[in-house]
């Protein structure tokens, strides 16, 4: 199995440097990294360009013009491009831990989708892996929180399983599914722009279409980048979309992936 990682991101350059550093570090090797760029700048390229020489690990960069938010749009278009088999997704102001892919492959399982958490970095410690170029943190460190959501306790996560009907509680910053589920869903739903819901309207899909939650907890472990928070007004639009979604029963999205395949 061949596993794609799909990075979105927005003119963060130096987060985004230290999440593929971090994904560059992982232990397995047979994957791919495709970047979905909302309209980020020059420096992003650059970044990505140098980033690129110094490995063989394949990385591309799906980039188009900046005319708003709209992340489901270029996701669709990096989705279009990504080789593997298996979708494992993140935003672009995170670090994995070394075991990320190695976790998200260990769990895969046809029928199921799996969905992680993320402990969040304060300022102080933000500021300060960026400065450092630092992809490695440890868990009991000082500026934490959700510090739990940092433990790999492998013996422990099998336990672990959750709602398997549930949407309402799923991050794309950690979320992975396979390739051909997400296209019979036609991907993401492109109506939804601005902050929110893209993530849990494509999870209500997979659900009416079938496919299960899987939690991954003490496991796939990642660390989230403080910022600010983005605008959310868009996200009462958002809501209600996929409030539609889950009383509709929709398998599909109209606007989604198929225009770019």
């Amino acid at each position: 199995m061949k596993s794609s990682l799909l990075v979105a991101t927005y003119n963060w350059p130096d987060a985004l440097e230290v999440c593929l550093l971090s994904a560059l570090n992982q232990t397995v090797e047979a994957f791919e990294i495709v970047i979905a760029d909302d309209g980020s700048t020059e420096d992003t390229r650059e970044l990505i360009e140098r980033l690129q020489k110094t490995t063989t690990l394949p990385i591309r960069h799906v980039w188009h013009e900046d005319k708003g938010y709209r992340k489901t749009i270029v996701l669709n278009k990096a989705l279009a491009q990504t080789q593997g088999d298996y979708i494992i997704q993140i935003d672009g102001d995170i670090i994995l831990d070394s075991h990320f892919i190695e976790d998200h492959q260990r769990y895969s399982k046809r029928g199921i989708y799996c969905a992680g958490s993320r402990t969040l970095l304060d300022a102080e410690l933000t500021n300060t892996v960026q400065a450092e170029k630092r992809f490695t943190i440890r868990p009991f460190e000082r500026g934490i929180r959700r510090r739990w959501s940092g433990l790999r306790l492998l013996w422990l996560a099998p336990f672990i399983f959750g709602d398997a009907l549930r949407h309402d509680n799923i991050r794309s910053c950690n979320i992975s599914y396979w390739r051909d589920d997400l296209i019979a869903a036609n991907g993401f739903n492109e109506e939804i722009c601005g902050w929110g819901c893209e993530d849990k309207e494509l999870a209500a899909r997979l659900t009416v279409a079938g496919i299960r939650r899987r939690k991954v907890k003490f496991a796939a472990v990642q660390h989230h980048l403080n910022h600010a928070k983005e605008s959310r007004d868009r996200l009462e639009v958002n809501d209600a979309i996929l409030t539609k979604t889950v009383e509709d029963h929709l398998l599909r999205c109209k606007i989604g992936v198929d225009q770019y395949l």
